[in-house]
C-alpha cells in the first residue's frame, strides 16, 4: 500500500492542498462524496453542500458550509447541481479540494 503525505497552504487564492509521496495519482471517483450545491459564497470562497455519508472523515449525511481550496472550483459548478466532491479537514476547517458535477 501507498502512503499519502498532504498539506495545505493558504494563498491569497485560498487553501491549496499539495501531495507528496509515491504512487500518488488523483482520488478516484469511487472515493468521492455525493451531495448538491445549496449556496455558493465567492466573496469568502466558501460552498454549502447538502451532502451525504462523507466516509474519510466519519461523517453523516448533512447540509454544512466548507471552505474551498482553490477559487477555481467555483467555476465547475452552480446552486442546485449534483455533485462529486472531496474534502479534508485541515486545523478545524472543513475545506473542499475537488468538485465536479455528477452525471
Amino acid at each position: 500500500m501507498h502512503m499519502q503525505r498532504r498539506s495545505f497552504v493558504r494563498n491569497s487564492a485560498g487553501w491549496t492542498l499539495g501531495l507528496a509521496g509515491v504512487g500518488l495519482g488523483a482520488q478516484t471517483a469511487s472515493e468521492m462524496s455525493e451531495g448538491e450545491v445549496r449556496r455558493i459564497d465567492r466573496g469568502n470562497l466558501k460552498i454549502t453542500i447538502r451532502h451525504g455519508e462523507i466516509k474519510n472523515l466519519d461523517m453523516p449525511p448533512m447540509s454544512m458550509v466548507f471552505q474551498l481550496g482553490d477559487a477555481a472550483l467555483l467555476d465547475k459548478v452552480k446552486v442546485g447541481d449534483k455533485i462529486r466532491f472531496i474534502a479534508e479537514k485541515h486545523e478545524g476547517a472543513f475545506v473542499v479540494t475537488a468538485i465536479e458535477p455528477k452525471n
